[in-house]
């Protein structure tokens, strides 16, 4: 299984408005965190799809290494630098 592109290490803090999101799992994507189809490219990844309910602050993760996708748990600090 191929590995994710780190598209940033740390996370996106973002306030969201409620509704569907897109987190793109494959780190290709040109609009991180959300996905763009870049994926496609891979044949390996898909987007997950999670919901806001009410207007929110999240940490999106960008390192694509979560235990708790698509939010940051703070696994982009124990990563090795490239």
């Amino acid at each position: 299984m191929a590995e994710p592109v780190m598209a940033q290490r740390r996370p996106a803090i973002l306030e969201l408005e409620v509704g569907t999101y897109f987190w793109c799992q494959c780190g290709r994507s040109k609009n991180q965190p959300f996905c763009d189809g870049s994926h496609k490219e891979t044949g390996e990844f898909t987007p997950i799809e999670f919901q806001i309910t009410e207007k929110k602050r999240v940490a999106l993760c960008q390192c694509k290494h979560s235990g708790h996708k698509p939010f940051c748990d703070g696994t982009h600090k124990s990563l090795a630098v490239a």
